[in-house]
């Protein structure tokens, strides 16, 4: 049974009563009527940063794992709304993030700069992350264009870090 994308009361109570959901919908951050990626986004700052205290091979395995579980989330999700890729499915969003700060310090700035140049590459989607995203589907088509996003961003953060 998919879920009518107008009833937001229904998508609501199905974010909130079932785990899946809850994590597609980035625990809830995707419901926001506005922007719900830069909501993501956010919610991915506390992950982040609570991986960041792991060596960096346990940081790499646990990006690798929420991603491939976020293949399997995000499909389930967007099969359940009968949407490719609704909205508020943000759990993409937070994998990109990782992505993003992969062996970056643990401070705000970096943080920040983290989350403006992921946010950056995320809505403008320059080649080959627009053509990905309109030609992949299912939970990997979801995933991809964050996944790459985040890699395009880490690019600048990291030759950002070597340079500084």
């Amino acid at each position: 049974m998919t879920v009518p994308l107008a009833d937001k009361t229904l998508i609501k109570r199905m974010v909130f009563t079932n785990p899946l959901h809850f994590l597609s919908f980035g625990f809830g951050s995707g419901l926001m009527p506005k922007a719900p990626g830069t909501w993501g986004t956010i919610a991915a700052i506390p992950v982040w940063y609570g991986l960041s205290f792991l060596t960096l091979p346990y940081y790499l395995i646990a990006t690798l794992a929420l991603s491939i579980i976020g293949i399997g989330l995000c499909h389930y999700t967007a099969k359940k709304l009968g949407v490719h890729d609704h909205p508020g499915i943000v759990w993409d969003e937070i994998c990109g993030y990782l992505i993003t700060m992969i062996a970056i310090p643990a401070t705000w700035q970096w943080a920040l700069a983290g989350f403006f140049l992921f946010r950056f590459f995320d809505i403008l989607k320059p080649w080959p992350i627009k053509w990905l995203d309109k030609k992949v589907h299912g939970g990997f088509g979801i995933m991809v264009d964050d996944l790459l996003a985040g890699g395009f961003a880490l690019g600048i953060l990291q030759a950002t870090a070597w340079l500084l």
